[in-house]
């Protein structure tokens, strides 16, 4: 069976991006781009890299995650208000929204659904593994069906912001066991957990 792995940028106190709810690592971020971390994601995940980081750092890797890439509605509006209707034509796209009517793009797959019927038979089908890009409301609602995490934390704090969860989140403790980590020199943390055993 397929995995749903939430694969996030996050501070180091729980925020995935500031307030206005932008994109922190555009022209007006926040977010530290350093050369060692922008190695580790061509090198470990170029499958996430959006298109016009690929194009600009020659990136052809399909990369062995994920084939698939899942985001809620204001999420995927970053990239439609830079210009960008598909931000990752190289994965499978699903974009989830129960206000807009029609796709941008072809290639991008407009869900009204249910995200939990729709997670649960996506990891029915055959393929590598499921990205939830995205945003905090889109993977509160996932809660339950997050098999893996993989934090990309920075070095840094914002005070305020976007958190790794919408408050809209059930109270709903989880115990996640460490997987693996990769420490960079310039400050930030790769951490993948995948969920304890003892979930239904």
């Amino acid at each position: 069976m397929r995995k749903l792995t939430y694969y996030v940028a996050t501070t180091l106190d729980g925020f995935i991006a500031g307030p206005d709810g932008a994109d922190p690592t555009g022209p007006q971020g926040f977010w530290p781009i350093t050369e060692d971390y922008v190695q580790h994601l061509v090198a470990e995940y170029p499958e996430t890299l959006p298109v016009q980081a690929r194009q600009a750092l020659s990136v052809t890797a399909e990369g062995t995650h994920f084939d698939t890439v899942l985001e809620g509605r204001r999420s995927y509006e970053i990239g439609l208000a830079a210009g960008i209707t598909d931000a990752y034509p190289h994965l499978r796209h699903v974009v989830f929204s129960r206000t807009m009517t029609e796709s941008p793009d072809p290639a991008v797959e407009l869900v009204a659904d249910d995200p939990v019927a729709t997670v649960r038979a996506l990891k029915q089908q055959d393929g590598k593994g499921i990205w939830l890009v995205g945003g905090a409301e889109l993977a509160g609602a996932l809660y339950s069906e997050i098999d893996t995490l993989i934090l990309k934390v920075g070095p840094l704090t914002i005070g305020e912001g976007i958190p790794l969860f919408s408050r809209k989140a059930v109270f709903d403790p989880c115990t996640w066991t460490l997987a693996d980590h990769t420490v960079l020199k310039s400050g930030a943390v790769f951490l993948t957990y995948t969920r304890a055993p003892g979930r239904e």
